[in-house]
């Protein structure tokens, strides 16, 4: 071994060593702990409350209709989403489907549509579109992208030499793809079917919308009702331990397959497959996707705002409601940015049992809805923090607590680019550690954080349940003002909240296409 690379681990080991604390890991433990908050909430609850009252609340008709309608929309939506993307991933990126690289891009757009806006789209279109047929239908519409572009990024790293020494042997294409292909992306499939499977879990606008009743949508009501009664904190319970069944099958079942190659040279560029007489059948299938996805919600938006004429742009709402969504989630973007630093940081730096213990609790209390983490910043601000329940400060840690992991993720990435040498050799000029963290990693780290910053943004933006029940009164973001509009019937006067959501969503949704194309080298 030589100095140098002594040199090199010796800040790692000081970092790792028991006993020792750096300011970034008792950051990172403070961070942790506030995450794990609304997890511990509910823990808190059921405990408080006792067993004949759990029992009670729980273990009734009412949940079992919630459970078998939630549990029923998953096992049917998550599997369409799965097929969908990807046959789309397969045909944008293994194909020689004509007008590809717009295909695939109109695959990704969906996700700049908010998910309550394509039910208020498809909602005005049929109005008879109610219970699990039309929840199946808008939540795939809404949430395919989630899989296709981790299933297309996988697609397009996979090395195709497997795939030619299968066909070698005889195998015929459809052989190839699903005893060669496809178990290459399972990690992508199960990593975008969990977040789908989150997503929905969460949801409230689209199925309070179409008028379908899940755990998420009944809190809801529960909450508005009873005012945070027993009731709703034990329906929050069941859908925490409907997120940590799908956190464990997603686990138990990802495999530890090796999906990496090792050897010399590197891998080539896949030959697309030629179509020949089918092109135009297997272009039906974008097409319709596209047409559901994109053109039901941008022709809805275009007819109201047609039939509401110039009436609708009431600028003296729309002006504070795009301020005051602007101020949120940029607020919310940066701070969760910046705490989540120390994690990151840690993660790269300092990797060890406790390091991934901590950061596994971050992406845990990710994975909540933001009806429980609502509710449990209700709950604790009432009790302990009255001065500021109802106030802004409440709904920043709430968007810090829910969008913390898209952050993290972001920064480790950036992070990891970050040579360990750069930081150490501004330590021995005389930098503080704090100093050598915020002049030189976090500067090479700064496209990392800025991708952190507009995924979180995007998030914010889109946000409705968390600002709707912890809002200053007087608050009204785009979002929220959408709501108001479209709960009263009133389409025309909620379609222009829905397009400049739109349009502050396409741009971010785009960068994160090109990300995707990036990371795969393309």
């Amino acid at each position: 071994m030589t100095a140098s690379s002594i040199r090199v681990s010796t800040p790692l080991l000081r970092i790792a060593r028991p006993g020792r604390w750096s300011w970034v890991a008792v950051a990172a433990v403070l961070v942790t702990l506030a995450a794990l908050l609304p997890l511990g909430f509910v823990a808190w609850v059921g405990i408080q409350s006792g067993w004949t009252t759990v029992s009670a609340l729980v273990f009734r008709p009412r949940v079992g209709e919630l459970l078998v309608n939630t549990g029923l929309l998953v096992l049917v939506t998550v599997p369409i989403c799965v097929v969908l993307a990807v046959a789309l991933a397969w045909l944008t990126e293994r194909s020689d489907l004509p007008g590809a690289r717009i295909w695939a891009w109109l695959a990704a757009a969906p996700l700049a549509v908010p998910a309550f806006v394509h039910s208020y789209a498809w909602i005005s279109l049929v109005p008879g579109l109610h219970g699990l047929g039309g929840g199946v239908l808008v939540s795939v519409v809404a949430y395919f992208p989630f899989l296709y572009l981790p299933v297309a990024a996988a697609l397009r790293r996979l090395d195709p030499a497997m795939e030619d020494a299968a066909a070698s042997l005889g195998e015929g294409p459809w052989e190839v793809f699903f005893r060669v292909v496809l178990p290459q992306l399972r990690l992508a499939i199960w990593g975008g079917a969990l977040l789908v499977g989150l997503h929905l879990l969460a949801e409230y606008g689209l199925y309070v919308t179409i008028r379908f009743d899940t755990f998420t949508t009944a809190i809801v009501d529960q909450f508005q009702s009873t005012y945070n009664g027993p009731a709703a904190n034990m329906l929050a319970g069941v859908l925490v331990v409907c997120c940590f069944v799908l956190l464990g099958f997603e686990s138990g079942t990802r495999g530890h397959e090796r999906y990496a190659r090792v050897g010399s040279g590197s891998a080539r560029q896949p030959q697309r497959s030629r179509l020949g007489r089918l092109s135009t059948l297997c272009l039906l299938l974008p097409v319709v996707t596209a047409v559901l996805s994109l053109g039901v919600p941008l022709v809805t938006l275009a007819r109201w705002l047609v039939a509401g004429g110039a009436g609708v742009w009431n600028l003296s709402e729309l002006g504070p409601a795009l301020w005051q969504t602007l101020l949120l989630a940029l607020a919310g973007a940066l701070l969760t940015t910046v705490v989540s630093v120390p994690m990151a940081w840690l993660s790269i730096r300092a990797p060890g049992r406790i390091q991934r213990l901590l950061e596994g609790g971050n992406y845990l209390a990710g994975s909540l809805p933001g009806i429980v983490v609502a509710l449990a910043l209700v709950t604790i601000t009432v009790r302990v923090a009255l001065p500021i329940y109802q106030t802004v400060v409440t709904v920043l840690l709430a968007y810090m607590l829910m969008f913390l992991p898209r952050a993290l993720v972001s920064l480790r990435a950036g992070i990891a680019q970050s040579p360990v040498e750069l930081e150490q050799a501004a330590r021995s000029l005389g930098r503080s550690p704090t100093q050598a963290l915020w002049q030189i990693t976090m500067r090479l780290a700064a496209p990392g954080a800025a991708s952190g910053v507009a995924m979180v943004f995007l998030a914010i933006t889109n946000e409705l349940t968390a600002t709707l029940l912890l809002s200053p009164n007087g608050t009204q973001t785009l979002a929220t003002a959408f709501w108001s509009h479209s709960s009263e019937i009133d389409y025309a006067g909620a379609a222009p909240y829905a397009l400049i959501m739109v349009l502050l969503s396409l741009p971010l949704t785009w960068l994160l296409y090109l990300q995707s194309r990036r990371i795969a080298g393309r």
